[in-house]
């Protein structure tokens, strides 16, 4: 009971993070990305705070026993760690950083951890979210940014190629990783066909 009251409160402010980022959607979103992004920041504060609370509240060894309670709410919270640390650097955040950002361990052996399947689970939301971000980029009229979430996500999927996934419902995440990959193809290919960027021409093969 006690861990679902602390859960139901991060998922609270993992909603509140949420809605404050769906907001770079939006035209006049991408004039205030900094600002949003240093908001969020502070919410990640709460989200410390609700963790020291939570990890008082079951022995220690007994994580997997009570990981169902939390995982849902921590993979949606690796996504918006993630998106943050992109929307700033348009680089991939590491679980370590994640971790930081969180308030707990990347070492399983030092107790309530960020466990590796959560962190990729939570990378492939990212994915979505980017490609998302890349068609309302063109609505906004930022050309140049679909093609730098293009680069990304490839050197993403490639790098989940790498792996050897045996969890299921991850599997079934990075299927879908493929959808998005082509989705940000096509808005890139409409890019280059328009002659609305000109590095999307060139790398399209064309030379204007």
């Amino acid at each position: 009971q006690e861990i679902r009251k602390v859960v139901q409160a991060l998922e609270q402010t993992a909603r509140e993070i949420l809605t404050l980022l769906q907001g770079v959607h939006q035209g006049p979103g991408f004039q205030h990305i900094s600002k949003k992004c240093q908001k969020a920041r502070e919410h990640f504060g709460t989200v410390r705070t609700q963790m020291e609370s939570l990890k008082t509240k079951f022995p220690a060894d007994q994580y997997y026993r009570f990981h169902e309670h939390w995982r849902f709410v921590l993979q949606r919270l690796v996504f918006l760690a993630a998106f943050v640390v992109y929307l700033e650097s348009e680089t991939l955040v590491t679980r370590e950083a994640v971790a930081e950002i969180l308030g707990i361990e990347a070492d399983r052996e030092r107790g309530f951890h960020l466990d590796i399947e959560d962190y990729l689970s939570g990378v492939l939301t990212l994915a979505s979210e980017l490609a998302r971000l890349a068609v309302n980029s063109v609505t906004a009229g930022d050309y140049s940014r679909p093609l730098r979430i293009s680069t990304f996500i490839n050197e993403l999927d490639s790098g989940f190629r790498l792996l050897n996934l045996k969890n299921d419902s991850l599997r079934k995440r990075y299927d879908g990783l493929k959808y998005d990959v082509k989705k940000i193809e096509e808005v890139v290919y409409d890019l280059s066909i328009r002659g609305l960027n000109k590095e999307a021409t060139v790398s399209a093969g064309g030379e204007k």
